[in-house]
């Protein structure tokens, strides 16, 4: 057998509460009933309810006001205002703490029945929007870490295969690329000299030429590894 869903009814009147206990107590609820709102929030602090209908005007605190309380405390719990003094101010304080309908006096058996249905379902629905909201919360976390550890192992092997040809480009490159900045700088000392200058550059062109030739291939090769290891580590 399923345990009855628990509501509080806060009224003044007694006939209001006495109307859901006649409605809805063969239906699966158990309804409990509360005088004001001072009463209410009392029974709240000591009971576990699926949902609250109050009235508006009460004597001391007002439904407005324990619809507040109650949002304030307990968003989950849904609250509908039962009221026979609609107007568009309390409408309006009332949505905005968060109330799930209203229910206006004169009451019918079908008016209970459905809002009682209706404040469940939105009890309901609430639950389950909060239960998806936490697994996705957990769920991103341990995406990130497993991506982070997937990019981490990726870097860490382009480093490996990509050190071995950047060093051995600089080790083949340097040499020959120090034979042309002197070769260079030399051609520029004897610019004056216009006779000195073609001499310069007929005997450093061979040079030059056999460098560029030695030198670029292993240069590529190192500036490939390199944008391939920066593209993996950008990842």
């Amino acid at each position: 057998m399923s345990t009855p869903k628990k509501l509080l009814v806060v009224d003044d009147d007694p006939v209001v509460g006495k109307s859901f206990n006649r409605v809805l107590s063969g239906k699966g609820y158990a309804v409990i009933t509360a005088a004001n709102g001072e009463e209410a929030l009392a029974k709240l602090s000591s009971g576990i309810y699926d949902a609250v209908f109050t009235d508006i005007k009460m004597p001391g605190m007002s439904g407005i006001e324990v619809a507040e309380r109650i949002k304030a405390t307990r968003p989950w719990l849904p609250v509908v205002i039962v009221t026979g003094y609609g107007s568009p101010e309390n409408e309006a304080r009332a949505e905005a703490a968060g109330v799930c309908g209203f229910l206006r006096k004169p009451l019918s058996p079908e008016m209970i029945e459905e809002s009682a249905e209706m404040a469940l379902l939105r009890k309901a629905t609430a639950a389950e929007t909060a239960a998806e909201a936490a697994a996705e919360a957990a769920a991103v976390p341990e995406g990130a870490a497993a991506e982070e550890g997937a990019g981490s192992r990726v870097k860490n092997i382009a480093l490996f295969f990509a050190a071995p040809f950047i060093g051995l480009a600089y080790i083949l490159a340097f040499p020959f690329v120090g034979l042309a900045m002197l070769a260079w700088m030399a051609g520029k000392a004897l610019a004056k000299n216009r006779a000195a200058k073609m001499i310069a550059l007929a005997i450093a062109a061979p040079f030059i030429g056999l460098v560029y030739l030695l030198a670029f291939p292993f240069v590529g090769l190192g500036m490939l590894a390199w944008a391939g290891a920066k593209a993996l580590l950008r990842r």
